[in-house]
C-alpha cells in the first residue's frame, strides 16, 4: 500500500475551493480535508456537493454559488471567513472545458467562457487578499491547463481564458508577495474525471494518452489534489509566481 505525504501546517488552516463537488475539486475537498484543514466549497451541483459534504464530516461547509456571479462569490468568501476570521489558502479550480469551434462563437459564448474560466479566479484573489495579509500570508493556487501549451482544437476560448491565467498568477504573485502571499498556477494534463471519461475518452483518446504521456499510467484527481497539498503547504513557502505541471509528461 502507498503511503502519501502528510502537510501538519495544514492542520487547522481554512481552504476554501471553487468547484469542489466533482472531479479535480471533490478530490481536493476530500484531500484538504485529510489533512485536518477546515474546507469550504461552492459549486451549483447541490447533491454531489451535499453528498461529499456529509460524508467528509462537520469540517467542511458546502455554499451554492455560481461563479460567474461575482457579488454572490465575493459573498460566499465572505461568509466563509465570518466563520474562520481569514481564508488561508484559496483554490481556484472552477472552470469548463466546452468544446467549440471558432466560427460558431459569437460575443454572448466568449463572455461567458471567460466568465467561468478566467474572471472569478480574479475575483476570488482580490477578495481573499486582505485576510491572508492579516494572517500574515497564504496561499492562493490557480488551475491552468496543458491546452495552452498544446495549441489544441476546439478549445480556443478556453485555452484563452487559460492563458490568462498564467499572466494572471504572475501579477497577483509579485504583489500579494510582500505580504507574504504565494501565487502559484497548478497545471493538469488529461485527468480522468467522470465528465472527461463520459464524453472524450474512446479508443482514439487511449491511443492519445500512450502515445503522448511519458507515464502509462492514467492521470488521476488525486494527482493533481496531492500537488495542491504541496503548494498550500509550508513546505512550499518560496514556491511563487510559477507553474506547476502535472500531465504525466505529456508535453
Amino acid at each position: 500500500m502507498t503511503s502519501y505525504a502528510s502537510y501538519p501546517s495544514l492542520t487547522g488552516k481554512s481552504v476554501f475551493i471553487t468547484g469542489g463537488a466533482t472531479g479535480i475539486g471533490a478530490s481536493m475537498v476530500t484531500h484538504f480535508a485529510g489533512q485536518g484543514a477546515s474546507v469550504g466549497f461552492i459549486d451549483i451541483d447541490d447533491a454531489a456537493a451535499e453528498a461529499l459534504a456529509g460524508r467528509l464530516g462537520p469540517g467542511v461547509r458546502y455554499l451554492r454559488c455560481d461563479v460567474r456571479d461575482i457579488a454572490a462569490l465575493q459573498a460566499a468568501i465572505a461568509a466563509f471567513e465570518a466563520e474562520r476570521g481569514h481564508i488561508d489558502v484559496l483554490v481556484n479550480n472552477a472552470a469548463n472545458d466546452d468544446r467549440h469551434k471558432v466560427d460558431e462563437v459569437d460575443t454572448a459564448y466568449w463572455d461567458n467562457r471567460m466568465a467561468i474560466n478566467l474572471r472569478p479566479q480574479f475575483f476570488a484573489a482580490q477578495a481573499v487578499r486582505k485576510g491572508m495579509a492579516r494572517a500574515g500570508g497564504g496561499s492562493i493556487i490557480n488551475l491552468g491547463s496543458v491546452v495552452v501549451q498544446m495549441a489544441a482544437a476546439e478549445l480556443a476560448a478556453y485555452v484563452t481564458a487559460k492563458a490568462g491565467v498564467y499572466g494572471m498568477t504572475r501579477a497577483l504573485a509579485r504583489e500579494f508577495g510582500p505580504d507574504r502571499i504565494r501565487v502559484n498556477c497548478l497545471v493538469p494534463g488529461w485527468v480522468m474525471t467522470e465528465r472527461q471519461i463520459e464524453l472524450w475518452l474512446d479508443e482514439a483518446g487511449e491511443r492519445r494518452i500512450a502515445e503522448r504521456q511519458c507515464i502509462p499510467d492514467k492521470l488521476m484527481p488525486e494527482d493533481l489534489a496531492r500537488m495542491a497539498l504541496f503548494l498550500a503547504a509550508d513546505d512550499s513557502r518560496h514556491c511563487t509566481s510559477q507553474s506547476f505541471i502535472v500531465d504525466g509528461g505529456w508535453i
